[in-house]
């Protein structure tokens, strides 16, 4: 099991803020398990619109946030194959909203895969906040080699 903070993720992701949506990895077995965890500050830009007076963290951002924290363990199972990839969404089925996400609460992404094809995968994910499940999705992922990443 490994663990590493934003700067290991900025290697292995592509994306930046303000769309990175993952503070660490709290644990990864490198094959098909992993889970991430992010602090939800006030000062996140979706808020603005999303609800003036009311914030809560729109469904799609959630998902999102279950594709990087998926993403991250393509990038590690690639790894145990010698691949060095970019994910890249392809498919969301299933997805469910379960409780509203809110400023100042931390949550605890989970993605586990349940299958490779190719050099494609499909995961589940999950966000908790305090243990309970806030939402939940099937995704799958398209794993494009990159030879300019190491």
């Amino acid at each position: 099991m490994s663990s590493y903070g934003i700067d290991t993720i900025k290697q292995l992701l592509p994306h930046r803020e303000p769309f990175l949506f993952v503070d660490e990895i709290l644990e990864c077995d490198g094959e098909t398990f992993i889970v991430g965890q992010k602090h939800i500050t006030p000062d996140e830009f979706y808020f603005k619109g999303h609800f003036p007076g009311n914030p809560v963290m729109p469904g799609v951002i959630q998902v999102e946030t279950m594709a990087q924290v998926a993403g991250l363990l393509t990038i590690e199972f690639a790894k145990t194959k010698g691949l060095n990839v970019t994910p890249y969404l392809t498919t969301i089925n299933s997805a469910k909203f379960r409780r509203i996400v809110r400023p100042g609460d931390m949550l605890r992404i989970e993605a586990k895969l349940l299958q490779i094809r190719g050099l494609s995968g499909k995961f589940h994910g999950k966000i908790l906040v305090n243990g309970k499940v806030a939402s939940e999705t099937e995704i799958s992922c398209l794993f494009v080699k990159n030879d300019k990443r190491t």
